[in-house]
């Protein structure tokens, strides 16, 4: 992975936890529509199981998502938000064992 985008990466991870603690205020608060999740996962072009196991999620948690039964929070919705603006080195650095 690069230096640069893992630094990156590592820093918003910090803010992430600074703002769950109450620590810091998020900047702006964002969610994901179910039909986003089904279409940003239509983009990387995996099956459910294939992009549940890439975020860590079981596939009924996914499918809650995209069919609107469950709403991701937290590192969910961040993670989900940095795939759809960076989908290409986001997968691939989820993707690096």
């Amino acid at each position: 992975m690069d230096k640069k985008l893992f630094e990156r990466l590592t820093t918003s991870m910090g803010q992430m936890n600074e703002i769950i603690e109450g620590s810091q205020a998020p900047s702006r608060v964002t969610e994901i529509a179910p039909s986003q999740i089904k279409q940003l996962r239509d983009k990387t072009g995996l099956s459910q199981s294939g992009f549940a196991q890439l975020i860590s999620v079981s596939v009924g948690t996914l499918k809650g998502w995209e069919q609107g039964r469950r709403t991701p929070t937290g590192p969910a919705q961040a993670l989900l938000r940095a795939i759809e603006r960076d989908p290409v080195n986001v997968i691939k650095a989820l993707s690096a064992h």
